[in-house]
């Protein structure tokens, strides 16, 4: 249940359900998610589901995970600088590494932070730092970014992100669509384009709460 065929399994499963970029499918076979999560969870690694990494997180389900990855991509080269907010288990980020370029990842919860560090350990990614701070406010001091992708639903979009996106850069982000605690999210992308700032709207999608401060 956790060899490179069931990795290529999953692979086709989000070929079949959508994902086109090459580059998206070649990073996430090449990345062993079960790595990522408990050894208890590990036979369920390469199912199409989100599974539960602890301090009420989540590894996002490879679905989804694929395609917030294909939007932030879009036609483009794959961007020299990358922001992730919201470390988590560092799965995400070991994909975004996988696609090349400079990747910044920001957690705010230290010990999950330190999980992330094990367990990306035996992968050796260079072009891949991890950073404690509180994400909502991006990471000034490595800005501005091509891309930024945000794991956490957020209420409203945060203005710091916003600016640290480079001119022409892209950034997908979970939004929820009203104040209530269970209310619906969507996807979205923003591009930096000559004329401001536009919006897409994407799919329905389901994260934790985008949380300020760090723990």
């Amino acid at each position: 249940m956790t060899s490179q065929r069931t990795r290529l399994r999953m692979v086709e499963r989000l070929r079949r359900k959508g994902i086109r970029d090459e580059r998206v499918l070649a990073a996430m076979a090449a990345v062993p998610r079960h790595l990522f999560v408990d050894e208890a969870l590990a036979s369920r690694a390469y199912e199409d589901t989100a599974l539960p990494i602890g301090f009420s997180q989540t590894i996002s389900q490879p679905y989804v995970v694929a395609r917030m990855l294909e939007s932030l991509l879009g036609d483009t080269s794959v961007p020299r600088k990358v922001l992730e907010v919201g470390t988590g288990c560092g799965y995400q980020a070991a994909v975004l590494a996988q696609l090349g370029g400079e990747v910044y990842s920001i957690e705010r919860i230290r010990a999950l932070l330190e999980r992330a560090r094990v367990n990306l350990r035996a992968l050796r990614l260079s072009n891949l730092r991890l950073t404690h701070a509180d994400g909502s406010a991006g990471l000034q001091v490595a800005a501005p970014f091509d891309a930024i992708v945000v794991a956490a639903a957020a209420s409203c979009v945060p203005e710091a992100l916003l600016r640290q996106l480079a001119p022409g850069g892209r950034m997908v982000l979970p939004l929820k669509t009203g104040s209530a605690p269970r209310a619906a999210q969507r996807l979205a992308l923003y591009e930096r384009g000559v004329r401001g700032i536009t919006e897409s709207v994407l799919d329905e999608v389901l994260f934790v709460p985008l949380e300020t401060g760090k723990l």
